[in-house]
C-alpha cells in the first residue's frame, strides 16, 4: 500500500518567489524599517554638527561631516557619567530586590496550594495595573517622611512597587509549568520547602528568572516619573531624567547632545537583550502556559 502523503498544503502558497515577496519580505521590511528608523535617526543626529542640524538644505538622512562634539559635551561638560552610574546602581539593586520578593511570592501562591491562592495571585497582578502617576503621590509623602528624598534609596525602594507585581505574575506562570511530582518526591525524601525552592524550582526556572530580570531591569532603566519626583540634585539623577532636564535650556533643545545621551543610554539594555533573547522568549512562553 502506498504511503499517504502527509505534507500539509497550508503553506504551499509560499512556494513561488513573488508570493513570498508580497506576503513575507515586504511586510517584514516595513516592520523592520518602522522599528529601526528611530534608532537610525537618533544615531545620525548625535554625530551631526550643529551647522548640519540647523541647515535647511542637504540630505537630512545623511551625515556630511561627522563629529564627536556632542559626545564630548555630554561626557565632560555634564554629569552624564554620574547619571549613568546612578542608573546602573538603582536598576541592578531594584531588579535583585524585586526578583527575590517575586520568587518567594510566586512560589507561595502557586506551589503551596492554600485556599484563595488564585485570588491572591490575581490581586497581585491587578496591583501592577495601577498607574505610577497615581502611586507617586502617596509614595512621595512616605519617601519624605523617611528622609530619603533626593537619594538613590528613594528610587531603589519605590521601584519594586511596580516591578514585584508583574515579576510575580510572570514567575507564577513559569512555576505552574514545573511538574508537581518533582516537589512531592523531594518532600518524601525529607527536603524542606526552602531546599526544594533552591535546588529544584529555581534551576528549572532559569529562563523565567532571566525573563523577569530583563523586564525589571528595563523598566528600572527607563523609569521617568519616580526619578523626576524623588530626585532633584544633578549628581543623583538617572539618565532618563538628567538627559531631559539638563540638556534643555528653556525653549532651546540641544538635539545633538540629547540624541547622544539617548544613544549611550540605550546601549546597555540592547546588549543585555542580545545576550539573553532566547531565555527571554522562553520565559515569556512559559509564563502563559496553563
Amino acid at each position: 500500500m502506498k504511503q499517504k502523503d502527509n505534507d500539509s498544503p497550508g503553506m504551499r502558497f509560499l512556494d513561488t518567489m513573488p508570493r513570498r515577496v508580497v506576503t513575507v519580505f515586504i511586510p517584514l521590511g516595513i516592520f523592520v524599517f518602522v522599528l529601526l528608523f528611530p534608532f537610525y535617526w537618533m544615531t545620525i543626529t548625535s554625530f551631526k554638527p550643529d551647522a548640519e542640524l540647523l541647515a535647511r538644505d542637504g540630505n537630512p538622512f545623511l551625515v556630511i561631516a561627522p563629529t564627536l562634539a556632542h559626545f564630548k559635551r555630554l561626557v565632560f561638560e555634564t554629569d552624564y557619567p554620574a547619571w549613568l552610574w546612578n542608573t546602573v546602581i538603582v536598576s541592578v539593586v531594584s531588579t535583585f530586590v524585586s526578583l527575590a520578593a517575586s520568587v518567594l511570592a510566586a512560589y507561595a501562591i502557586e506551589r503551596l496550594r492554600f485556599k484563595g491562592s488564585r485570588q491572591v495571585g490575581l490581586s497581585v497582578f491587578l496591583a501592577y495595573l495601577v498607574p505610577p502617576s497615581i502611586l507617586f503621590i502617596p509614595l512621595a509623602a512616605i519617601v519624605f517622611q523617611l528622609g530619603l528624598f533626593d537619594t538613590r534609596w528613594a528610587l531603589i525602594l519605590t521601584y519594586p512597587t511596580f516591578l514585584i507585581p508583574f515579576c510575580t505574575w510572570l514567575l507564577m506562570g513559569y512555576f505552574r509549568s514545573i511538574p508537581y511530582e518533582l516537589e512531592e518526591c523531594a518532600l518524601i525524601d525529607g527536603a524542606t520547602r526552602f531546599e526544594i525552592l533552591w535546588k529544584i524550582i529555581l534551576p528549572l526556572s532559569v529562563p523565567g528568572l532571566i525573563s523577569a530580570g530583563i523586564f525589571a531591569f528595563t523598566l528600572s532603566w527607563n523609569e521617568f516619573i519616580y526619578a523626576l519626583t524623588f530626585v532633584s540634585s544633578s549628581e543623583v539623577k538617572t539618565v532618563a531624567v538628567g538627559t531631559i532636564t539638563e540638556l534643555v535650556s528653556g525653549d532651546v533643545y540641544h538635539w545633538g547632545a540629547l540624541m547622544a545621551g539617548a544613544l549611550l543610554g540605550s546601549l546597555p539594555v540592547a546588549i543585555i537583550y542580545s545576550f539573553f533573547v532566547e531565555y527571554y522568549v522562553s520565559g515569556m512562553t512559559g509564563a502563559v502556559k496553563e
